[in-house]
Parts: C-alpha cells; sequence; structure tokens
C-alpha cells in the first residue's frame, strides 16, 4: 500500500471496481434468513413514501433484532418483504428510492471491500460485481459512506 498526503492509505481499490446491478434480487432474496438493517431515518423516509404511520411500517414491515430494526422477511422464501418479480423476469425493490442505507450502499460496505479476497468473495453471491460501470474512487467512498438526507 502507499501513503498519500496526511499519511492515508490508499485503499487497494483505488483504481476503481466495477459493478451494476443486474436485477436478479441476489441481495434482497434468501434462501437462508438475513438482515436489512434499518435506521430512524429509513424508518421515517419508507413510511412516508408508503403514506402510512411509522406504526404501521413497524407493525407490517419491520422486525426487532436485539437493540436493532430490520425488515421483515417472506416467511417461506426468506426474501425481503419489498422484493418483487416485474413482468421481464427481474426482481426489483417495490421501494428503491427509499431503499435502506444499506441497500443504498451495496456492494460498497467494508465487509465486501476490506481487500481484493474480500471483493472476489462477494463476487460469488453477486453477478454484478466485477460487470459494468467501473467505479472510481470518489464513487465508492461516496456509496460506502452514504447516508440518508
Amino acid at each position: 500500500m502507499q501513503f498519500g498526503k496526511n499519511n492515508h492509505k490508499t485503499p487497494w481499490y483505488s483504481g476503481g471496481l466495477s459493478f451494476e446491478c443486474q436485477g436478479c434480487g441476489g441481495c434482497c432474496a434468501g434462501p437462508a434468513e438475513g438482515y436489512v438493517w434499518i435506521t430512524e431515518d429509513d424508518i421515517e423516509a419508507i413510511a412516508a413514501h408508503l403514506r402510512i404511520s411509522i406504526q404501521e411500517l413497524m407493525d407490517k414491515y419491520v422486525r426487532k433484532v436485539g437493540k436493532r430494526f430490520s425488515l421483515r422477511e417472506v416467511t417461506k422464501t426468506k426474501d425481503c418483504v419489498f422484493l418483487e418479480t416485474a413482468q421481464d423476469g427481474r426482481r426489483k425493490c417495490s421501494i428503491y428510492r427509499y431503499r435502506p442505507t444499506q441497500c443504498l450502499t451495496w456492494p460498497f460496505w467494508p465487509s465486501n471491500i476490506g481487500a481484493p479476497d474480500d471483493w472476489l468473495m462477494a463476487q460469488t453471491r453477486c453477478v454484478g460485481i466485477n460487470r459494468g460501470k467501473r467505479h472510481n474512487l470518489d464513487e465508492i467512498e461516496t456509496r460506502r459512506n452514504a447516508t440518508r438526507e
């Protein structure tokens, strides 16, 4: 690794990473149980988008896991409750513009970009990794650190 100004290490992905969603829904689907962690800001945005109260959103679509909150899953498939299949067969998020921060930052999670091997491991779970648009360092960092405004 190189050291740049201010003694910051240059990330291994400083040359960019390719990612383009393929619409497979794999990041939102079972078969295993998972968690889509949501923040208070996410909850407020989703409730406003759906034009329901926060309490109704919590009752219908959210589960408490320890001290955190996660979107519910469809019991049979373990798919996110907001994942739907379009007529063309592509799977998509029905609240995409208001999706949780966890979803917004995919695949540029610290666990996926910590080292080249982490990125390759993530590729085994996501067919959009190493395909399509090449994201430069600034785009990756912006997406990795995204928060709901």
